[in-house]
């Protein structure tokens, strides 16, 4: 994992919304009870629960687990204790009792599960702001670097329990970074998680088998509120924990989240979200009706694919921009250290440059004979040799533009609408983040709207994940996005694959679509010409 020298770019950023009204997963109620006498010789638990119904509104369920240390804190706290219930949706739990008045010490976790990386995030649950943060790459990486590695892992013996006890690892590492004492992460009463579908199983133990297997059915698409003691996470034992709803195996909750926190199911014009990650999710809709894809799209925009690509750490080249009269490269590197290799912004931003200085053509192809082009020269690489981007890294990128540009045509020739209707482009995780916008247009990775319709939705999962944590309300939305939207299975899909075919052109297979760039290739033209 990560050391303290090489510390990896993870985007944790999160384009944060107001909530009207905070209805948190768990609630905190001081108690000031009166001590048992002959007027009043109720049971300890009888006479809390009976307070806290008063209280909450409706019905309080105490567990045996909390019975017995309710009398001792009742008489050594002088009946002023903090009792603190739990929203199951139906009624509340009591899940956990403190002596004193502690009302106001009140913590949850939003939690981004990624495939690659974790991020967790601690939630003040009295006004929803975020205390602090923490994250890393997920321990199961050593397991598989992509979802159908660590699938085939989970039915291995013992491999399911490995990846459990990875990612558990992971997240319990990063609880204890915000909260460093033992004591204190009792205190942390509740917990919501976005995460794709394959993740949740592998945090929950669940086999994911069916998940890459015909018909593609998950074991559960939502697990509802599950005690954290029961997962393994080192908080509460009690504490209840929400992870937001999936669709199917290759739609997982994190997507669910950035819909959410788009707002694109509640608005009446047409919108599209993207999210690439090592996974490729794509959404299509608007108030009325929402239909999405998904597909192992992404490995090229982590450096995965190329020959000198690597993660957003830092040497790498994480921005270009090439002078298309003299071909001169002038590049930036993450913590300004000697390059060591490209990532996914770099190697956008190459491409861009390549293409309007017309080194390579609209099949993404090098003219003139040539097969490689040199980002930085050996002399000012850390390793000491050139870092270039060949032409095999060009063809490997654009299988990724180009699932991602069939995967949208697709969806919106299923629904009958014309890419002209679309009138917001949501980006989210690092593909939103850190890849720059006029490059991504260039290339045809984004789609060639005003750019103020192009929105950065940063760590949206996370954000999902505050806002779920934080509102019942919210829970609820989710929840009913998750029942609104239609699924295109694109396995064994023709018309999926004949788009693939015709689509790794720059920008588009229809040039019309991209009058940008189709006004700045004129003007290079004619500027040589």
């Amino acid at each position: 994992m990560s050391n303290n020298n090489q510390k990896p770019v993870i985007l944790s950023d999160q384009v944060q919304s107001p909530l009207n009204k905070l209805e948190p997963l768990t609630r905190k109620v001081f108690l000031s009870l009166n001590p048992p006498g002959p007027q009043d010789n109720r049971a300890d638990v009888d006479q809390i629960r009976q307070v806290l119904e008063r209280s909450c509104g409706g019905f309080v369920y105490v567990p045996l687990a909390i019975m017995p240390k309710i009398p001792s804190i009742c008489r050594g706290a002088n009946w002023q204790l903090t009792a603190t219930v739990a929203d199951t949706g139906h009624a509340w739990e009591l899940i956990d009792i403190e002596p004193g008045d502690t009302s106001q010490e009140h913590c949850g976790l939003a939690i981004d599960i990624g495939t690659t990386t974790v991020v967790v995030y601690l939630i003040n649950l009295c006004d929803g702001t975020v205390i602090k943060h923490a994250a890393d790459y997920n321990d199961q990486i050593a397991m598989g670097e992509d979802l159908l590695t660590r699938i085939r892992h989970a039915s291995e013996p013992g491999g399911l329990a490995s990846l459990k006890s990875a990612v558990l690892n992971t997240l319990n590492r990063l609880i204890k970074r915000l909260y460093p004492l033992p004591t204190e992460t009792s205190m942390i009463t509740a917990a919501a998680i976005g995460a794709n579908t394959t993740m949740i199983h592998l945090l929950l133990g669940l086999d994911p088998a069916s998940i890459c297997r015909a018909p593609y059915t998950p074991v559960v698409n939502n697990p509802g509120l599950i005690p954290a003691g029961e997962i393994g996470l080192d908080i509460a034992p009690l504490a209840p924990v929400y992870c937001l709803p999936s669709i199917g195996s290759f739609l997982g909750g994190d997507v669910i989240g950035g819909i959410l926190v788009s707002g694109m199911h509640q608005q009446s014009d047409i919108s599209l979200f993207v999210d690439i990650g090592t996974n490729g999710e794509i959404v299509l809709g608007n108030e009325e009706w929402l239909v999405a894809c998904a597909g192992a799209a992404g490995p090229a925009l982590e450096g995965g694919v190329t020959t000198y690509g690597m993660r957003a750490e830092p040497g790498a080249v994480d921005h270009v921009s090439i002078d298309p009269k003299t071909g001169w490269v002038d590049y930036a590197t993450v913590g300004n250290l000697p390059a060591r290799g490209i990532c996914g912004s770099g190697l956008v931003d190459t491409l861009a440059g390549l293409f309007l200085s017309g080194i390579i053509n609209r099949t993404a192809r090098f003219q003139n004979g040539q097969k490689e082009f040199v980002i930085v020269p050996a002399h000012e690489s850390a390793s000491g040799e050139d870092i270039v981007v060949s032409q095999v890294d060009i063809n490997n990128f654009m299988a990724t533009k180009g699932a991602v540009n069939a995967a949208t045509d697709l969806l919106i020739e299923n629904v009958g609408c014309d890419w002209r209707e679309i009138s917001h482009f949501y980006a989210a995780g690092a593909f939103g983040q850190y890849l720059p916008i006029e490059s991504a247009v260039t290339i045809g990775l984004y789609p060639d709207l005003p750019r103020t319709a192009i929105v950065r939705l940063g760590n949206s999962s996370g954000e999902a994940a505050r806002q779920v944590l934080l509102s019942r309300s919210k829970r609820l939305e989710a929840e009913g996005i998750a029942g609104k939207v239609t699924y295109f299975e694109l396995n064994a899909n023709s018309a999926f694959m004949d788009k693939f075919v015709s689509s790794k052109f720059l920008p588009h297979t229809d040039l019309d679509r991209y009058p940008s760039v189709r006004r700045r290739l004129l003007e290079g033209f004619s500027n040589k010409s």
